[in-house]
């Protein structure tokens, strides 16, 4: 098994006028990656800038946060043959692994753009390590920068931050102090959603339950689908009943709670996304919580603006 700890630089519109910026609104100008074998130690590295072809200019943040110069990336080599070059150097059957789940939907898209193979046509699962970081040493929900855990973890600091290589380079230190068991915890890259419901995403973690959809034509549809609306104890799949309907306080998020006679109370939150096709997909999460946090979501449905519009979804059981 290689696992591959990418990073990724990239430049944006200065201006934001650019016609490319809808196409491609971030332009990928460094690669930096480490490969680690099975035992997650450090085999190979990979570094290579690349040659801006759609922004010219330097956005002032892009140069703030990675310190790198116009005139630099002009020794740098085209995108299409860096990454070529790049993924010979990842091998077969790469487990690639990220700070944050940005750096694959950015990767795919440039490949896009450039009318290259992307890595998948449907989701594809990933490690990311920010989140696996806070899962294994802190408290499942905060998402911490790279920095902060290399100094909670208290890992030298030999080369500088933010740049792709060295930021790869610290994400694998981090990576290799995770427990094992702790790396079933993977995410899905979404940039292709998955084209049909045979193909949609259903995963089960040790505390929470996943579930990614193929696209709708809007978030009305989307909720009336039976298996988006649907509430089944993941751990038992019986259906249950709804002790807090559906609803949305802000139109993204959909919010209920159901009850499981054997697994107590369990939280459904759908989260509506836009595709790069503009279509809409849910991704929803199921977890099971205490009464007090049932008491929470109920308070957050009665100052929702949107209380008196609770959804009404066709109930398959209940």
């Amino acid at each position: 098994m290689n696992y591959i700890v990418l990073d990724l630089e990239w430049n944006q519109s200065s201006d934001g006028k650019e016609e490319e910026s809808k196409l491609l609104p971030f332009e990928i100008v460094e690669i930096g990656a480490i490969r680690l074998n099975s035992e997650r130690q450090m085999v190979s590295e990979f570094s290579e800038l690349i040659k801006p072809q759609v922004y010219h200019e330097m956005h002032h943040i892009t140069r703030k946060l990675i310190h790198l110069q116009m005139d630099q990336l002009e020794h740098g080599r085209p995108f299409a043959e860096v990454a070529e070059q790049f993924f010979d150097w990842c091998g077969e059957a790469p487990v690639f692994c990220t700070w944050g789940a940005m750096d694959l939907t950015e990767l795919q898209r440039n490949l896009s753009y450039y009318g290259m193979q992307t890595l998948a046509d449907g989701p594809f699962p990933f490690l990311d390590v920010q989140k696996l970081f806070s899962i294994g040493f802190e408290d499942r929900k905060s998402r911490r920068s790279l920095e902060y855990a290399i100094d909670y973890l208290k890992i030298e600091k030999d080369i500088p931050f933010h740049r792709a290589f060295s930021d790869a380079y610290y994400t694998a230190k981090v990576l290799a102090l995770l427990d094992q068991e702790v790396l079933r915890n993977y995410s899905y890259d979404v940039f292709h959603i998955p084209k049909d419901k045979q193909s949609e995403i259903h995963v089960q973690f040790d505390t929470y339950a996943k579930y990614i959809s193929r696209g709708f034509a809007d978030k009305a549809q989307a909720m009336e689908d039976r298996t988006v609306s649907s509430t089944k104890c993941y751990l038992c799949r019986r259906s249950l009943r709804r002790k807090i309907r559906w609803f949305t306080p802000n139109g993204k998020h959909y919010y209920c709670v159901s009850y499981c006679d054997r697994h107590g109370y369990m939280k459904s939150k759908v989260r509506m996304r836009k595709s790069e096709d503009k279509m809409v997909y849910v991704v929803k999460t199921e977890k099971f919580i205490t009464e007090a946090e049932v008491e929470a979501i109920r308070d957050k449905q009665k100052k929702s603006k949107d209380y008196k519009k609770i959804i009404n979804v066709k109930k398959p059981g209940r």
